[in-house]
């Protein structure tokens, strides 16, 4: 019996023993697969972390979204919770978080387009009471050097002085107005560029442009840039062989300003004196043919009474002749001399249709100093381009231009380009000095022309975008030159 107790007692504990055994092995068994799943769960959200930073440094940088991690985070450590196999606790780890990254600065950062009604005045002092140092107009642009609370300070052309900042449009804002108040140019950056017809190396060749020459942009696309060359010429050419520039209207001083409106008087008065010559001319050609007509009809006048007399007289004379002699008969000898002057007269015109016509035909036009013709053109410069148009104050073309320069020295040229070119003597452009005209073609068809002013520039209508304007006479290739004063 006592046996039995102890076998009961033995097998008991030993089921006691293995029970815990059993159970300690569970535990142990929980605790690593928990430790297993924790650490899955970790490198899980590595692996999506490292995913998020590998697909983000792809994207558009202003599209990044900074990571967010979702573990404790203590001490700027990121850990993650639970316990390892064996119970020991693992060192706290650095979390590799990301931040945003910044929005790229605009090349625009220190430039500042007005953005008033007309203009903002720049001052000496950053207040409204300092002294007015010039104007920047409306689409005119500024570097920004400084910063003084509500002010900046600006450099423009040959201005500089303080401006607030609430009349300007600064870096990304200014960026956006570039085609509002911008003219791109592109530069030519090689020896002689071909401007074509039309986007293909293969197509025809309107005309050849310089190294180092600028030309306004009209549209500028992957592989291309179509300009605009002078007048209506305009191409394309190869964007590899061009610098794109945008440019903006500069800052205005008061001397500046001032200057201007003084060459702008001095042009008026020069155009209203050419006006005033051509009325007065006019008016004494008139007065002249008034004259001429009075003095023929006094002349005829005149000649009816003489004739009279002499009627009279021959016939006094006849009818004593015919009472000595018995012949009858009437002169009019008179009469016959007065129509003598008629033929003359005539001829005289013929003279002068014959000079008129070899005027366009291509001898010399007349003399006169070229410098002085250069001179007077030049007043002009900064007037306005106006096509089919020929004031030189109010706008013209580059034929109305050259026509109205010369007109002022009693020279007249056809009204085109193409019709100027063939007056005047042939001589090569690179012998061609002040006073001369250079001719510039398309497709071997004359369609600019220019003022040569001496040193290797003209003074032209060039275009709607610039006016009046001087440019080196290889700004395109000249077709030909011709010399119009002997």
């Amino acid at each position: 019996m006592k046996h039995k107790k102890i076998g009961k007692y033995a097998i008991g504990t030993g089921l006691v023993l293995s029970f815990g055994l059993c159970g300690h092995y569970m535990s142990s068994s929980s605790t690593t697969m928990g430790t297993e799943t924790e650490l899955a769960g970790m490198a899980y959200t590595l692996d999506q972390y490292c995913t998020m930073q590998v697909g983000a440094g792809q994207s558009d940088p202003e599209a990044i979204v900074a990571f967010e991690d979702t573990s404790n985070t203590q001490g700027g450590n990121s850990t993650v919770s639970g316990s390892a196999v064996g119970g020991a606790t693992p060192p706290p780890t650095t979390s590799a978080t990301a931040t945003a990254t910044p929005k790229p600065e605009s090349e625009y950062a220190n430039v500042g387009i007005s953005i008033a009604a007309d203009y903002v005045n720049i001052r000496k002092k950053p207040n409204t009471e300092a002294e007015i140092v010039g104007k920047l107009y409306r689409g005119s642009a500024a570097t920004i050097s400084s910063t003084e609370g509500d002010w900046v300070y600006i450099r423009s052309g040959s201005v500089s002085g303080y401006i607030m900042k609430d009349y300007l449009a600064i870096g990304y804002s200014a960026e956006k107005l570039i085609d509002d108040f911008g003219t791109k140019w592109a530069t030519v950056t090689t020896e002689t560029l071909r401007v074509r017809e039309e986007k293909s190396e293969t197509c025809k060749i309107l005309t050849l442009l310089p190294e180092d020459e600028t030309y306004e942009v009209l549209r500028e696309e992957t592989d291309w840039v179509k300009i605009r060359v002078d007048g209506d010429t305009t191409g394309y050419v190869a964007k590899p062989y061009v610098r794109i520039s945008v440019q903006f209207k500069k800052a205005v001083s008061i001397e500046e300003e001032r200057e201007e409106e003084r060459r702008k008087a001095a042009a008026a008065a020069a155009a209203e004196e050419e006006r005033q010559q051509s009325h007065s001319s006019s008016s004494s050609s008139n007065n002249s043919s008034s004259n001429h007509s009075s003095s023929s009809s006094h002349s005829s006048s005149s000649s009816r009474s003489s004739s009279g007399s002499s009627k009279k007289s021959s016939s006094k004379s006849s009818s004593s002749k015919s009472r000595s002699s018995g012949n009858s008969g009437s002169l009019g000898s008179d009469d016959s001399g007065n129509n003598i002057t008629k033929p003359t007269e005539s001829k005289k015109s013929s003279s002068d249709s014959k000079k008129s016509s070899s005027d366009d035909g291509g001898s010399t036009l007349g003399s006169g100093d070229g410098s002085a013709i250069a001179s007077y053109g030049l007043k002009f410069v900064g007037n306005p381009y106006v096509y089919g148009g020929s004031s030189l104050t109010h706008g013209t073309d580059c034929s109305g231009f050259t026509m109205s320069v010369f007109k002022k020295f009693g020279i007249s040229l056809p009204r085109t380009s193409s019709a100027q070119s063939r007056v005047g003597k042939k001589i090569s452009p690179s012998s061609a000095r002040a006073g001369d005209l250079i001719f510039y073609a398309s497709g071997g068809r004359v369609n600019h022309v220019a003022l040569c002013i001496g040193g290797g520039r003209v003074v032209h209508a060039s275009n709607p975008r610039v006016g009046i304007t001087t440019s080196n006479l290889y700004y395109r290739t000249p077709y030909c030159a011709r010399r119009v004063l002997g």
